[in-house]
């Protein structure tokens, strides 16, 4: 068995063991594999996307694409964005998916990125390869016959004399991706969407074998007619014994501005036929109770990590956010795989950061993945330490932690990948 990343006339094989991998289709056929190739040509970077081979057949995969993380304080850090990542059953214990990552790694830290992140399939797995959970999200629904929107929602989205429109999947080509750069800018956690995102979320392309992706696109703009928020979603007309129940699902709303995101809330509950709104994955802390004049009506099916990250240079890292209150501390971070590991000093506040490597006693001990978990400023370290994870070694290093890390509000990564 060997690793390796793959060729051009590997796509379609590449392709047909994800897939097998994830359980979507048996092996395809050879027009299938060929579309897949073709599809996955304007996708992947090949420097980036690897396979494990066993006698000619691909029974790994893995592959990572370059993009940036909003840190707190909105500078854009690059990173790794791992996904894609398969082994197949009768090759499992191996040490195929630890190859993989080692390779992606060092390469990563060769091209400067700062940190790799991912969305953990299953939870047990990646915390051995120094990824922390550091954001998570909600799932809300929300009983319209029963609650409405607040009289101060409704006047902060009146507040700079926008409005919202329905538009075609082409305008929100168009229009998005400034909307989500505004966004991103705003948001600690959200990242990067890669060129290909656009054209098959609004289904104006769609990837051989699948369905098309079909949404109503709302788009609001404000006075001066420039877009800053969207809204796509999806309704379920229901009707019992003629009254209708419908339920809207929200599949994203995405605003730059509060009156935007206001203004697209009010729109969603004013639907006909409404009587549930599902608010799709929104941030633990998002502030969709407190819009409604009864918050005991807005509830949550679930609530789960979603993106990990794990550290591959610490002072770029640490040097890039900025910390809500001025402060300095001493971390050992330790990194069996060697990445992260040492003694670093970073003195940080709002206006910014400085971390280097230093030769003193440590304030903190603490392994790669629970920097990663803090990094965003969703984690608490009290809470971390409070269940082992995390050292205190000097008396008061600890609640300085908290304070500096911790960020008012929860990070929030809209986006699968």
């Amino acid at each position: 068995m060997h690793i390796r990343t793959v060729t051009e006339d590997e796509l379609g094989a590449w392709g047909a063991a994800l897939d097998t991998g994830f359980l979507r289709v048996p092996d395809l056929s050879k027009e299938a594999r060929d579309e897949t190739a073709e599809f996955l040509r304007g996708l992947v970077d090949l420097s980036r996307t690897q396979a494990a081979f066993d006698d000619g057949r691909i029974v790994g995969t893995f592959r990572s694409w370059g993009g940036e993380i909003t840190a707190p304080g909105g500078a854009y850090v690059p990173v790794s964005a791992i996904t894609n990542v398969t082994v197949t059953a009768t090759h499992r214990r191996r040490g195929l998916l630890t190859g993989m990552m080692r390779a992606d790694l060092d390469a990563s830290a060769a091209r400067g990125e700062a940190l790799a992140i991912l969305i953990a399939a299953e939870y047990p797995i990646y915390g051995r390869f120094g990824f922390g959970p550091a954001t998570d999200y909600s799932l809300f629904r929300v009983d319209l016959t029963r609650a409405g929107l607040r009289p101060a929602v409704r006047a902060a989205a009146a507040e700079d004399g926008g409005r919202v429109a329905l538009v075609a999947p082409e305008t929100m080509l168009e229009a998005g991706p400034a909307v989500h750069e505004a966004f991103r800018r705003r948001t600690p956690g959200a990242i990067t969407r890669q060129e290909r995102w656009w054209p098959l979320y609004t289904g104006v392309q769609t990837r051989p074998g699948r369905p098309k992706e079909s949404r109503f696109w709302a788009l609001y703009s404000d006075a001066s007619g420039t877009p800053r928020g969207y809204l796509a979603y999806r309704v379920d007309e229901v009707w019992e014994d003629f009254v209708p129940k419908a339920t809207l699902h929200v599949d994203q709303l995405i605003a730059a501005t509060p009156a935007a995101e206001a203004a697209l809330w009010v729109y969603a509950t004013q639907i006909d036929y409404l009587a549930k709104l599902s608010a799709g994955e929104r941030t633990s802390d998002d502030l969709l109770p407190d819009l409604f004049d009864d918050p005991r009506q807005v509830t949550w099916d679930s609530a789960r990590d979603f993106v990990w990250v794990r550290p591959i240079d610490v002072p770029a890292a640490l040097s890039a956010r900025t910390y809500p209150v001025a402060g300095r501390l001493v971390l050992r971070v330790e990194d069996p795989m060697g990445y992260a590991a040492g003694t670093f000093a970073v003195d940080g506040g709002p206006d910014g950061a400085r971390c280097v490597p230093v030769d003193e006693p440590a304030d903190l001990a603490l392994d790669a993945g629970t920097l990663g978990a803090l990094y965003l400023g969703g984690r608490s370290a009290v809470r971390l330490a409070a269940a082992g994870d995390i050292t205190e070694l000097n008396p008061g290093a600890l609640d300085r932690a908290e304070v500096m890390f911790r960020t008012a509000r929860a990070p929030w990564c809209p986006d699968w990948f």
